[in-house]
């Protein structure tokens, strides 16, 4: 039993650093690839083995079982969380370094609960106010940190690109919360990422054409490593490690794991492209993911306090 305690608690240290490396091998995707073609290849490698894994479960049964309005639920979900949060996401890393784009990622929780709170009526206690407010000023420093010169305006761009990738994922988990009840986890999350798949692959046909396509041959071995590390790692291998978390330990727990994911952005960032560290980076980020952890802490905390 604790063997496999230990694994779970393993296997979730292992999907918080595939999450993280998923922001150093996006940046060498988005630098390297037509962005949007990539975002749909990566979709499109990410469905083929979320697929094989539903096949090995009584997921698949379930897709085949998913009415018209559960579709549409998942149209709707997939175009937030599958095609526009991986726009954002390719072309935010265009213009910002990777390590800074990772701390967005201590957004994600606080803007999730704050509007939940405002649709949904859920409770707020002083803890998670306290946590929201730390990580939000943590990020700002971070991601804001050393936007001097001529770089300013561009890294400006980025910035707002990374708001949107913020805008996106809560999006993404509030309309879940409403159109994907009944529904588990990994058909969710398979039927979404073939549907953002799609989505991403039409829109690069519009907007990118033929010609961006063909100069996919002329990509590097490490682009395409990258790419695959995304999907396959950072997608499919992740979520199912997460998924583990969730039904072994419980999602409060599970998700708790996800305060390392810039920790380990920073840091393959750092190591993989040679990124500084520099002293706002280190500041903000210790501040941001502390404020995540006190939000976590927060919501562990009886409804009564709030």
């Amino acid at each position: 039993m604790k063997n496999a305690l230990f694994a779970t608690h393993l296997r979730l240290v292992g999907m918080a650093a595939l999450w993280g490396a998923s922001w150093p091998w996006g940046r060498v995707v988005a630098l390297s690839m037509p962005p949007i073609a990539g975002a749909g290849l990566r979709f499109v490698f990410a469905s083929v083995v979320l697929l094989l894994w539903t096949h090995q479960t009584s997921s698949l049964r379930q897709l085949r079982k998913i009415s018209q309005g559960q579709w549409l639920g998942l149209a709707v979900a997939a175009l937030a969380g599958v095609f526009g949060y991986s726009l954002f996401f390719m072309f935010s890393l265009q213009l910002v370094a990777a390590g800074k784009a990772a701390i967005v990622v201590t957004l994600n929780p606080g803007a999730t609960l704050l509007l939940a709170a405002i649709l949904f009526k859920e409770k707020l206690n002083p803890t998670i106010f306290a946590g929201m407010l730390l990580s939000a000023i943590g990020a700002f420093i971070a991601i804001g940190g050393n936007n001097t010169g001529s770089a300013a305006a561009t890294l400006g761009k980025g910035e707002l690109l990374l708001g949107g990738c913020v805008a996106s994922w809560v999006a993404y988990t509030l309309i879940g919360r409403v159109v994907l009840k009944g529904m588990d986890s990994l058909t969710t999350t398979t039927a979404t990422t073939a549907i953002g798949a799609a989505l991403l692959l039409l829109t690069s046909y519009c907007l990118e054409g033929t010609a961006s396509w063909s100069s996919l041959g002329e990509a590097s071995a490490k682009s395409w490593v990258s790419l695959f590390a995304l999907a396959i790692g950072a997608t499919a291998i992740a979520y199912a490690w997460y998924f583990d978390g969730v039904k072994t330990l419980g999602a409060g727990a599970a998700a708790g794991y996800i305060t390392l994911v810039p920790v380990f952005g920073v840091v393959f960032s750092s190591l993989w492209l040679g990124e500084p560290i520099d002293k706002s980076l280190f500041f903000g980020a210790a501040l941001a993911i502390s404020g995540m952890a006190i939000m976590q802490a927060g919501r562990r905390r009886p409804s009564s306090q709030g």
